[in-house]
């Protein structure tokens, strides 16, 4: 069985930082795309960044350098250090791996920028 676990959520001041991680069992992940997304209530699902495997990450334009994925095949891990938060970034972030035929989800974890 595979599960993604995320952890790092939580409330933060603006202006502050926050180091999402997401790790997977059941798979390896080496030639995984791994990818963080976030959702607002009411909105549709967002692509924040990507990371394909042996390429170089993909931002939203709203985090770019802000933001940076990161991600450890060894340990199935990928990470989101987030910087210099902003309200905005408000949302609950969800892990994603994705292979051909597969992908899997965390089960999100809140990030709440608010001073």
């Amino acid at each position: 069985q595979v599960q993604l676990v995320e952890s790092g959520g939580g409330l933060v001041q603006p202006g502050g930082s926050l180091r999402l991680s997401c790790t997977a069992s059941g798979i390896s992940s080496s030639r995984y795309l791994m990818a963080w997304y976030r959702q607002v209530p009411g909105e549709q699902r967002e692509l924040v960044a990507a990371l394909p495997a042996g390429s170089s990450p993909n931002y939203a334009d709203s985090v770019k350098g802000r933001f940076t994925i990161s991600r450890d095949n060894a340990k199935n891990t990928v990470y989101l250090q987030m910087n210099s938060l902003k309200p905005e970034d408000t949302a609950v972030y969800y892990c994603n791996f994705q292979y051909i035929r597969n992908t899997y989800w965390g089960q999100g974890t809140q990030v709440t920028v608010s001073s």
